[in-house]
């Protein structure tokens, strides 16, 4: 107890060196355990964005390209599914519910996407739970929309506005489908998954904002019945008339897949990747999640070995302080022991300051983790559509911050053992 006590007030006494000290420990321990939190937090996160659905199935192509694409919302999918084959698939036998996926354009840098009722009733995440909605209804036709908790937030759509989507899914496009709005006739409760992120419409509201885009440039314009351009038209509208209901749908990008079985899902798959009517392909979702993270595992290695040096590089600038000040203490130690400390003693102390100040870095830096999870934990949200749960340090964590710690009571051996070496008379004497 006295060790302690003494320790504690050495520390006290050189206030400025002691706190530079922890706070170069707080921050390599902040990156070392930051790192981790995030990186386990964010596999939580993706992981938990889909749930109970057994196979997704899109055009032939990389597995995680179709699983970004689709569920995510990352890139772009690199081919169509027909509607023929969508609806093969849906009667197999096999199958238990199907939910269709049409990505179309976006609104102000929202993705739109096509689906059905299927999608309110049988989209699962986070185990077991199901999207509902927070305003309004689900859209009845092809005229209708439905915003995602996030879209509703930051753009300020009331339920009953209208809006007009954009051609293509940049974040910039110069043409608005200005002949066909949608009103908005609900929003989305808040799920913190990508689907926040979205704006929702029907499959045959997809077809009815393409109509006419076949070569994938904007019809022309027919002035056949007098219209001149910059001329408002009259109220007539196209043969793809909002809301009319008549359109037929062609193709969509992906569906979702739930099976009866296990087993069913394995065999399906195998029906899908072997199908010859088009080239299509069928994932499990926690395959491709798995396969992703293996792809990016060598630069999470990477990561942690730079880190680990970030944090050596912390406790070696900790012994070295400790080092540096004992010609300071020389003559400290020196009382120390003219009033009775045995060497034993003062390598006890040195040793304690050293695990002392490991400890005090390792609390700090752990508190700085958490404060800056509440701080970012809203903008990585808003931003990548991704929730970040903050939870307590798992077992990993918990591991690091003990090696640090116990580096830090060992590392202190290096100045305790040069004081252990240290005469009475060195510190009592005057150095000239």
């Amino acid at each position: 107890m006295l060790t302690a006590r003494l320790a504690v007030k050495s520390l006290r006494n050189r206030v400025l060196t002691t706190s530079l000290t922890v706070v170069s420990i707080a921050l390599s321990v902040t990156l070392l355990v930051g790192i981790e939190n995030v990186r386990v937090g964010m596999r939580e996160s993706f992981s938990e964005t889909i749930s109970q659905t057994d196979l997704i199935v899109g055009a032939r192509g990389g597995s995680i390209q179709l699983l970004l694409s689709t569920v995510f919302g990352i890139g772009s999918p690199s081919n169509s599914v027909s509607w023929e084959t969508y609806e093969h698939f849906r009667d197999h036998p096999a199958v238990a519910w199907t939910i269709p996926y049409s990505l179309g354009d976006s609104h102000r840098g929202f993705r739109v996407i096509g689906t059905t009722d299927d999608f309110y009733e049988r989209f699962r995440y986070r185990d077991a739970r199901s999207v509902e909605l927070a305003e309004g209804r689900r859209p009845a036709n092809d005229a209708e929309v439905v915003l995602g908790s996030q879209v509703a937030d930051e753009l300020g759509y009331p339920v009953g506005d209208q809006i007009e989507l954009t051609h293509g899914i940049g974040p910039m496009s110069f043409v608005d489908h200005q002949e066909h709005p949608f009103e908005v006739v609900g929003v989305l409760g808040a799920t913190f998954t990508p689907v926040d992120r979205a704006v929702y419409v029907t499959l045959e509201g997809i077809e009815a904002i393409h109509e006419g885009w076949e070569e994938g440039a904007m019809p022309t314009p027919d002035f056949s019945g007098g219209a001149l351009p910059g001329v408002p038209p009259g109220p007539t509208v196209a043969s793809g008339q909002a809301g009319s209901g008549d359109l037929e749908v062609e193709a969509i990008t992906s569906f979702f897949v739930g099976t009866r079985s296990r087993i069913d899902a394995l065999r399906l798959q195998r029906d899908v990747n072997t199908f010859v009517g088009e080239p299509v392909m069928g994932i499990l979702p926690g395959v491709a999640l798995a396969e992703m993270w293996r792809s990016i595992g060598y630069a999470e290695d990477a990561l942690k070995l730079v880190t680990a040096f970030v944090v050596l590089v912390g406790l070696l600038g900790m012994v070295v302080s400790l080092y540096t000040s004992l010609n300071e203490r020389r003559r400290e130690m020196a009382v120390l022991r003219a009033v009775g400390a045995k060497r034993g003693r003062i390598v006890s102390l040195l040793v304690l300051e050293s695990g002392l100040l490991a400890t005090l870095g390792c609390a700090l830096g752990v508190a700085l983790v958490y404060g800056l999870l509440l701080v970012a934990q809203g903008p990585v949200e808003n931003a990548f559509g991704l929730y970040v749960p903050i939870r307590p340090l798992g077992v990993t964590e918990l591991l690091y911050v003990g090696v640090v710690v116990l580096a830090g009571f060992l590392l202190g051996l290096i100045p305790a053992l040069k004081a252990y070496r240290n005469a009475l008379v060195d510190g009592l004497s005057l150095r000239v």
